[in-house]
């Protein structure tokens, strides 16, 4: 069976989506929005240990989506394309109205029962 460029698009979307369905990758992602970082102040920006972090960017590199560069003995990671970084930004845009959403039924919600209390005398 042929598979389109259509299908293989898909399929490469699908694994980065899959590498990037991890809170500490889009840590890693968010710390390095600014400029390169050696891996220890990465560890740090990130919150995790220098060989938990060595785990992610091994995955991350390997899908291409960060990229090092070693001076002496210190690695440092940089972005591989900042497009990446865009694509979760729009993602975390569309969080955030759901939670607003989220939110303002809720909020909408508590005002309805509240007034079917006060209406029936607190009597469900």
């Amino acid at each position: 069976m042929n598979r389109t460029v259509d299908d293989q698009i898909y399929e490469l979307h699908a694994s980065i989506c899959q590498v990037l369905a991890n809170p500490t990758r889009l840590k890693v992602l968010n710390a390095l929005r600014e400029d390169e970082v050696a891996v220890t102040e990465l560890a740090r920006r990130v919150g995790t240990s220098v060989p938990n972090l060595s785990r992610h960017l091994a995955i991350l590199k390997a899908k291409r989506i960060v990229v090092a560069r070693r001076e002496g003995v210190t690695v440092y990671y940089r972005l591989a394309n900042l497009k990446t970084l865009r694509a979760c930004d729009i993602m975390r845009e569309v969080l955030l109205e759901y939670l607003a959403d989220d939110q303002r039924l809720y909020v909408a919600s508590g005002a309805a029962s509240q007034r079917e209390v006060e209406r029936t005398g607190g009597k469900l």
